[in-house]
Parts: C-alpha cells; structure tokens; sequence
C-alpha cells in the first residue's frame, strides 16, 4: 500500500485517522470542512491533508467515515474514476446494506472493490485503536484491508457478503438502543418509587439486567448529567431506523425495532440535532 486515503474527520474519524497516523502509516486525510482539516493538520503533522477527494487519487486504499449512505454514495461517485485499478474503499461508516452493495456493484464495474467494516466502541475506543469491527465482502478483500483495520480495533469480525457489515452494525445498534430506553425508563420509575438510581445501578450490574447502558453510560454520562458521551441521538435514531427498515426488507419480525425506531426518532426530534444519545434518560423523566 503506497497511501491510504481517510475521508471524514468527525468525531470518530480524527481519532481513527490520527490513529493510523501514529501507527506510522502514509495517510492522506480529507474533511469537507476546512478547519477541520486545519485542525488535524495541525495535531498530526505527520499525515498530508488534501484539500479536494481528487487528491486522494493516488490512494490504492480508501477509508470512509461519513455520517450516510447518500453521503457516502455521493463521495465514493465522485472519487472513483480518479482511483487507480484495483483501489479498495473500506466503508466504515454506519450505513444503510442494500445501498452498500448497489455501491459495490458499481465500484466493480469500475474495476474497484469495496468492503464495508462498520465499528461499536464510541470515541474512547477510537482514540485507543480497541473498536470492535464487522466486516462486510470477500474474504481476501477483507484480508488485505486486516492490516491498517488492526491499527483501528482489537476484534475484526468478518459477518459476511458485502453489505452485512453494515446490517450487522445497524442490529447492534438497534439491540444496544432498545437496552438504553429500557434502563433509562426503569431508573425513572424505581426514582419515582424512592429508590436510589446509584444504588439502582449497581443492582442491575450485578444482576440479570447488566447491559452496555448500566456498566459505561448511566453513571457517566446520564446521572452525571454530562450528557457528552461523543454519540448523537439523531445517528443512533438513524441505526435503529436502518434496523426497522431491514428487519421489513427480509419479512422479519421486529415489532419491538418498530417501536424503539419511532421513539429514538420522536426522542431527535423533541431534543433537537445535538443531544446526545444518552439524553434518551432526559426525554424519558415525566412532563
């Protein structure tokens, strides 16, 4: 690999390009804002940061880190004829599965290849290279993206054909969303009934209903009332809506996903386009 290119700065890209950085690979980082690009100039000065994606057409490896799927099809469009034959496009973004093959489909015809490898962790296990990976596509596709992914994660799991990455990520999330409401909702009424929600917390650790919510977010973030777990409301509303849309996709049952789809998005749209994903616990509290 002679540069890899990294589109997509936020909030889990800088970490994971400055990542790569560290690690000593020749990466060649792009934001389409510019003082994003600015900034991790300026914090990595090892990499080059270019100024337009035709830039990035010398990269026979692409990673991107973007909030959707139009963004991503609008970008990897854009960028595509400017790759070199053979150029792999690693989508690590959050995407939507039966999008992520059309765009496969049409990277092959171009004589490219994508793989999808979607992530779970948040920005601390960004910012430590420990994220969990799902990989989508070709066994040997992923085999030769598993170097500059083991810089990123601690566990790379491939889940199958291209596209199941991102189902894989959208189901993650919905199940971890679903887990979130219900502690969010449980602490509410044990409050209400006079219980400690601290003391609630540390039951439901080392009980039945320990989830990912009760161990890393409620102390942290909900009871704390610091709300900045680097997660937003609106993007985990967006998984779980990838999830609904799936489960009706496949004539799967997901009566449950139905509902926490429309109250993550209800819970968005009342909170505004910054809160984060565990304000969930404010959106809960009686009105």
């Amino acid at each position: 690999m002679a540069q890899l290119g990294f589109i997509g700065l936020g909030m889990m890209g800088f970490p994971m390009a400055g990542r790569l950085v560290s690690a000593g690979v020749s990466v060649v980082a792009y934001d389409v804002v510019a003082d994003t690009r600015k900034r991790f100039a300026a914090a990595f000065p090892g990499a080059a940061v270019a100024d337009g994606l035709r830039s990035l057409g010398t990269c026979d490896m692409v990673i991107t880190m973007l909030p959707n799927s139009d963004i991503v099809d609008a970008t990897v469009h854009e960028l595509a004829p400017a790759l070199p034959a053979g150029a792999l496009v690693i989508d690590m973004s959050s995407a939507d599965p039966v999008r992520t093959r059309a765009l496969a489909e049409a990277l092959n015809a171009q004589g490219k290849t994508l793989i999808d490898a979607p992530v779970s962790g948040g920005v601390t296990r960004a910012t430590a290279g420990t994220l969990a990976i799902m990989a989508g596509g070709a066994a040997a596709d992923i085999e030769r993206a598993r170097p500059v992914l083991a810089h990123l994660g601690s566990s790379i799991t491939p889940v199958g054909p291209i596209g199941a990455g991102h189902a894989m990520k959208a189901l993650n999330n919905y199940v971890s969303a679903a887990g979130l409401i219900a502690t969010a909702e449980a602490l509410v009424a044990g409050q209400r009934f006079g219980i400690d929600p601290n003391v609630m917390v540390d039951v439901l650790n080392s009980s039945t209903g320990k989830n990912n919510t009760t161990e890393n977010k409620v102390k942290q973030f909900m009871l704390s009332g610091a709300f900045n777990s680097g997660f937003s409301l609106a993007l985990m509303a967006k998984d779980v809506g990838i999830a609904a849309e799936l489960a009706k996709a496949v004539d799967a049952s997901m009566q449950l996903g139905a509902h926490v789809s429309g109250m993550c998005a209800d819970a968005s749209e009342a909170l505004g386009k910054g809160a984060d994903h565990t304000e969930m616990y404010r959106y809960v509290q009686p009105r």
